[in-house]
């Protein structure tokens, strides 16, 4: 019996064909955009102070930010995998209700 495997393993060491393994396709992970929402009630500075705590914006990008958010009703913060989005989204949700502000930050697929 172990002549034949060693019989079998020398057939394949002589033939002369070199087999290469395939490698794995790795697909990107779907990405998606933090978006915070206007409303009438969560002043300017403190949408400013959360973008640049949880999105390491500096001031003159947060400020753009903050300018989207209040005039065109959102503005994008970043975007980010699955896991890093949500949880993104949960901190600063979390941050604005401690600080008993109604801002709202959601997630869409980019």
């Amino acid at each position: 019996m172990a002549q034949k495997q060693k019989d079998n393993d020398s057939t394949r060491q002589d033939s002369g064909v070199a087999v290469q393994e395939s490698r794995p396709v790795v697909k990107e992970p779907p990405r998606f955009k933090v978006i915070l929402l206007n409303d009438d009630f969560t002043p300017m500075d403190f949408v400013v102070e959360v973008l640049q705590h949880f999105f390491s914006m500096d001031r003159e990008n947060a400020t753009r930010v903050m300018l989207n958010v209040h005039t065109k009703g959102k503005g994008v913060c970043g975007v980010y995998t699955r896991d890093i989005a949500e949880t993104k989204v949960a901190q600063v949700n979390r941050f604005a209700r401690e600080h008993q502000h109604p801002l709202l930050c959601t997630m869409e697929e980019a």
